[in-house]
């Protein structure tokens, strides 16, 4: 069963580099590493990759330590130098911005836009072309979501995006793996896991989508894939229509 899983997420990962460009040759990939399951198989299979692939490409781990109580940086940064190679840390009080009393209504909101901006300035400095992130398929469904309920577009993350005028990529290699292989690959593979200590961490509006969709996937086992598909299989015909879109079909 471990060979056979590895087999899958591989050629999962593999699929998503192919179809969307994620890796050429003589690259360097910044990897952000949060410490949580998604990002810390995502770090092994990128290194694993590194072994075989028929493109050379250097990997950078990267870690934005938020600045709460508690921090797991120090223990992180051990198992990652012991295993891979040399951890960046950045020291930063950006949860403590994000959680101060002048920004109560969306704490996540604000922490994760200034780690997102810190590691575009690291890339910057550390000539990185990617900024390859552990975003999966449930992530990607999930944000379509919460477009949808809470701002009011449809839209979600793309397992790759340029920014800067191409100048930067951020990739998501685990777009088309599912949560669940990812948390038994963990086990089976017996990587660490270091747990948030964020104080929003369990009370997320990511959270509330997840429980919803979870309900729906239990009487249905086709709808995430379906969901998944349907982001790239748009009907704009039967979208409503804009105001262009009016004055364009009248003239």
């Amino acid at each position: 069963m471990k060979t056979s899983l590895k087999k899958r997420i591989d050629h999962a990962v593999g699929k998503a580099i192919h179809d969307w460009d994620m890796i050429l040759e003589d690259e360097k990939i910044l990897v952000g590493l949060s410490g949580g399951k998604d990002s810390q198989v995502l770090l092994n299979l990128l290194f694993s990759l590194k072994t075989r692939a028929p493109v050379n490409f250097e990997i950078l781990p990267v870690h934005i330590d938020a600045g709460f109580e508690g921090s797991f940086a120090k223990e992180l940064s051990q198992f990652v130098d012991n295993t891979y190679g040399n951890l960046k840390v950045e020291y930063t009080d950006y949860g403590m911005i994000a959680h101060s009393k002048e920004n109560t209504e969306n704490p996540c909101f604000l922490c994760s836009r200034l780690r997102r901006k810190r590691l575009f300035e690291i890339a910057k400095e550390q000539g990185c072309q990617k900024i390859a992130l552990g975003h999966n398929k449930d992530d990607i469904i999930e944000t379509l979501f919460i477009n949808i309920f809470y701002a009011g577009r449809i839209g979600t993350m793309k397992p790759r995006q340029s920014f800067f005028d191409g100048a930067l990529d951020i990739i998501r290699p685990l777009s088309y793996v599912e949560k669940k292989d990812i948390t038994l690959f963990g086990k089976m593979f017996e990587l660490p896991e270091f747990v948030s200590n964020c104080p929003s961490a369990n009370r997320t509006k990511r959270g509330e989508i997840r429980d919803m969709l979870e309900k729906l996937y239990k009487h249905n086992k086709h709808i995430k894939g379906n969901i998944f598909s349907a982001m790239s299989n748009v009907a704009t015909d039967y979208l409503l229509d804009t105001k262009n879109d009016r004055y364009s079909k009248s003239t």
